[in-house]
């Protein structure tokens, strides 16, 4: 993803971006919240809610590093 080509995008697709990362990073509070809860019921080789709390953490973590690389791409562009 070290790709330096622009990503043209409207304005109203930056906004819509912009709004997801941030929703996305409000989130991570609560995951990390999820995993402690989850370690705190023991076992972690077998405790489903620990796992689950970490494969969100991952996917929140992998779509907010491609918004991000998104939006440093990005070129604003007007179709009129």
């Amino acid at each position: 993803m070290a790709s330096h080509v622009k990503v043209p995008m409207l304005v109203e697709g930056f906004e819509k971006l912009n709004a997801e990362l941030k929703k996305l990073k409000a989130e991570r509070p609560l995951i990390v919240d999820a995993i402690e809860e989850a370690r705190a019921h023991g076992d972690l080789s077998e405790n489903a809610e620990y796992h689950a709390a970490k494969e969100r953490q991952g996917q929140v973590e992998a779509t907010i590093a491609d918004i991000e690389d998104k939006l440093s791409r990005a070129q604003i562009i007007d179709p009129t």
